[in-house]
């Protein structure tokens, strides 16, 4: 199954931690590509702050069920 998202992302190992280079191909009609040079420590808040708003948007689309779960 393909996507079409008008941006991309890219991760490659660096001697001090981790690159990650977003490119987006039309800001203001122009690309631009934001890269980010992390180290471990840096790279580790990241990755949860993603993993945190990623499981807020899914608690927020899906809400859970009254009762549901409830032990």
């Amino acid at each position: 199954m393909g996507t079409n998202r008008d941006w991309s992302l890219s991760v490659a190992a660096a001697a001090e931690g981790v690159r990650l280079e977003i490119g987006l191909p039309n800001l203001d009609g122009k690309p631009v590509t934001a890269i980010l040079s992390l180290d471990r420590d840096e790279a580790r808040t990241l990755a949860r702050a993603l993993l945190a708003a990623s499981g807020d948007a899914m608690e927020r689309t899906f809400p859970r069920m009254p009762g549901a779960g409830d032990t």
